[in-house]
């Protein structure tokens, strides 16, 4: 059953079966913002041997997991079933039912007050080994978009098409760039990843690797003609890379048939395996900067994981040209002048942290 969590200015509602914000809504000067993608079929339209994530695929997710190589790309975290625990006010807790590489995990979901954003984390006790992992939120963009991000070294693709024979992918595949406005089509062009939509009819995936220095990774999406700017942010030492899933009716087979389109994913995550060239360099060119390819599980300890999303109202349209994070302050500007100043737990992100908790704590420690 669908659980809502509220504070002044902003409600999320959550599904416990696979740990899904399915929405989020803002109200921002006088206005209601709902950025989150919701895909347009019912469960009875996925076929039996699709993903189970397929059949409420909508908002935000952990994929965990994620990529080449696992079963369905997104791990049991985003197709299993979670229990909602006790929490404290404006907290909602959920445990997933079963381990990942032996790992109990734990996400929470807490609001604010006269903040529009939605803090999330999720906690790994225990555990083994490594895994990629990434945050999947999906923005509807029905009406197109403007991208904008933190400094990026360089953008990639998979080592393959996501479709060739049942649909059709535009980028060229696997390829590397660092200028995000003349990225490789598969036909010798090129095209620009600050706009959405940038073709006709294609599924495609890029992903965005932080510059180190950067001490706030984010993402901004305006959505000129809603009038607002919806907002991703994260600690880039945690999660270097800017994954974006570009699914607009590149598809052709059940569920998706073509339909499903003007929805922008953005993924925020350690991933390598989604890096079709540099997952195959030794050193990959992550590890050699000092950034994490991977999430690593400590055994004796615990992995916090946190993201940040919102929403605002932006009128001007204009593209978001920096993200600045002072104390308790966010400062957006536009590239024309426009400025917003909001509220923000500026701590939370845990930026300078390291990612491992200082002292081994059990499931038992969170008040299961």
């Amino acid at each position: 059953m669908t659980q809502t969590l509220s504070a002044k200015g902003i409600r999320i509602a959550f599904a416990p079966r696979g740990g899904v914000l399915q929405s989020m809504e803002v109200t921002d000067e006088g206005s209601t913002i709902a950025p989150l993608h919701k895909a347009p079929w019912s469960a009875s339209e996925v076929p039996a041997d699709a993903p189970p994530h397929q059949a409420w695929l909508a908002g935000d997710f952990l994929a965990a997991p994620f990529g080449v190589g696992t079963d369905d790309l997104h791990g049991l975290s985003a197709n299993g079933d979670w229990r909602i625990v006790p929490a404290s006010p404006g907290t909602l807790r959920a445990v997933l039912d079963g381990a990942i590489q032996g790992a109990t995990v734990i996400k929470e979901l807490s609001l604010q007050d006269d903040h529009p954003f939605v803090y999330q984390r999720h906690l790994f006790i225990g555990g083994t080994g490594a895994l990629p992992v990434a945050n999947h939120a999906m923005v509807a963009l029905p009406n197109g978009g403007k991208l904008s991000f933190s400094r990026k070294r360089w953008w990639e693709t998979l080592a393959e098409p996501l479709e060739t024979t049942r649909g059709r992918s535009r980028l060229a595949y696997p390829r590397r760039a660092e200028d995000a406005t003349e990225f490789p089509t598969a036909d010798g062009g090129t095209v620009n990843l600050h706009r959405y939509p940038w073709g006709e009819a294609h599924e495609d995936f890029v992903a965005g690797i932080e510059d180190p220095a950067s001490r706030l990774g984010w993402t901004a999406v305006v959505r000129p003609a809603e009038g607002d700017l919806f907002l991703s942010l994260r600690n880039p030492a945690q999660l270097p890379m800017t994954m974006l899933w570009h699914s607009n009716g590149g598809r052709d087979y059940a569920p998706w048939n073509g339909r499903h389109s003007g929805c922008l994913g953005v993924e925020e995550g350690a991933a390598l395996p989604m890096l079709g060239l540099s997952s195959r360099e030794t050193p990959d060119p992550l590890t050699a900067a000092g950034q994490p390819g991977q999430m690593t599980l400590d055994p004796q300890g615990c992995i916090d994981i946190r993201h940040v999303i919102g929403a605002i109202r932006w009128p001007s349209g204009q593209s978001v040209a920096g993200v600045m994070l002072e104390g308790d302050v966010l400062a957006i500007t536009g590239d024309w002048g426009a400025e917003r100043k909001l509220p923000l737990r500026g701590a939370w992100l845990g930026i300078g942290r390291q990612q491992s908790s200082a002292k081994p704590r059990s499931a038992l420690d969170w008040d299961l």
